[in-house]
């Protein structure tokens, strides 16, 4: 059974980005649907699968990640506008019964990503 998870990690106090908002989108051509909005659990995940089998279709997905937000609610002071806002992940799904896992670590300078297991 296929099913799409994430986790962020802020690399700057080497803790889960617990509360970090997070967007999914599906994403057809130059057209976006919002599909789920949520916040991130004390370990830096949602609650449940992003997506689960039954919701799970091929195609182009973008995940946004409200980065300068999380970090001003740590008491970072950012400058305006913020090096980086809104961090957008675009990826693919090919296979309804993979596992897609999107990891995010990032810092208010910089990010990184990769599929994970």
């Amino acid at each position: 059974m296929g099913k799409l998870s994430t986790h962020v990690l802020d690399t700057v106090h080497g803790c889960p980005a617990a509360g970090m908002a997070v967007s999914l989108y599906r994403v057809d051509g130059d057209a976006t649907a919002l599909v789920r909005e949520l916040r991130l659990n004390a370990d830096g995940r949602s609650d449940g699968p992003l997506l689960d089998s039954h919701a799970m279709a091929v195609g182009r997905w973008r995940l946004t990640f409200g980065v300068a937000d999380y970090f001003r609610g740590r008491g970072v002071t950012l400058p305006e506008p913020p090096f980086l806002d809104v961090v957008t992940i675009d990826f693919g799904i090919a296979d309804v019964q993979g596992n897609y896992h999107v990891p995010l670590l990032c810092s208010p300078w910089s990010h990184a990503t990769y599929r994970g297991s």
